[in-house]
């Protein structure tokens, strides 16, 4: 059985990912900073699908990354799947984040996953299995000005996954990233309220406009994007190795 890690599991796209690992016949540890959260999503996901378990950990404090390793390595014997999944930063313009919400954010999005990936890969590689998955976002590529700190953030922990890739794809660790897209979570409807603040709109309107910018004409299920990393994280996906999946039902205009 293998073992996988999924930061922000308590809910949303992690949560889903979680569901869809522990499916598959994966040991899940799943990780926050909220216990009260974290131990009902445990419950609710092994009562439906497999072995899940709950740790408290905080993926911005470089002490809590550390003593979350070693209890995995303590409990479970070593990492195999890494799923570097962290709840956005606040949204705001380039001009708007101060040094601290800068400082805050990059130890959420950057500092952190690079972290544990540091950390986790090494056993992986001596073990000769290991899968990485950034969480990232379709904005690393279509970028949103009022989402600034995760576009420029977000940008970096991509570039970081390519560099990461060349480490031990020879012992056959794969990096790679998801970008969602408009995803049905509570983080969305943060992102359309902060909008509606900032633009004196209406919400539903906001939300209509931004579904009309998608081919597929809607947001996607956190269930699509966790089908996605759970692809990544499997077997099959052996030779893909530094690349970015998208997942967003089209809205991306890049080639």
């Amino acid at each position: 059985m293998r073992t996988a890690l999924v930061g922000g599991g308590s809910s949303g796209i992690g949560h889903a990912i979680a569901e869809r690992l522990a499916g598959a016949g994966d040991r899940v540890v799943i990780t926050g900073r909220h216990a009260d959260a974290l131990e009902a999503a445990a419950v609710q996901l092994g009562g439906i699908v497999g072995e899940v378990h709950a740790l408290v950990s905080d993926m911005a404090d470089p002490a809590s990354a550390a003593a979350a390793m070693e209890e995995v390595e303590h409990r479970h014997g070593g990492l195999d799947v890494l799923v570097l999944n962290a709840g956005g930063p606040p949204p705001g313009g380039i001009l708007d984040l101060d040094d601290t919400r800068w400082r805050e954010a990059s130890e959420l999005l950057l500092l952190g996953p690079l972290r544990l990936a540091r950390l986790a890969m090494p056993g992986m590689a001596k073990r000769g299995f290991g899968r990485v998955v950034f969480v990232t976002s379709t904005a690393v590529r279509q970028p949103q000005s009022d989402l600034a700190a995760s576009v420029v953030l977000r940008s970096a922990v991509t570039a970081a996954a390519k560099l990461l890739s060349l480490e031990f794809a020879a012992q056959g660790v794969t990096v790679n990233c998801v970008a969602p897209g408009a995803t049905s979570t509570e983080r969305r409807t943060q992102i359309l309220t902060n909008r509606a603040r900032a633009t004196h709109q209406g919400f539903d309107e906001l939300d209509a406009q931004d579904l009309a910018r998608i081919p597929a004409g809607r947001a996607a299920r956190p269930a699509e994007i966790a089908a996605a990393v759970a692809f990544l994280a499997s077997d099959e996906a052996a030779y893909i190795n530094g690349t970015v999946l998208t997942v967003d039902g089209g809205r991306t205009e890049t080639i």
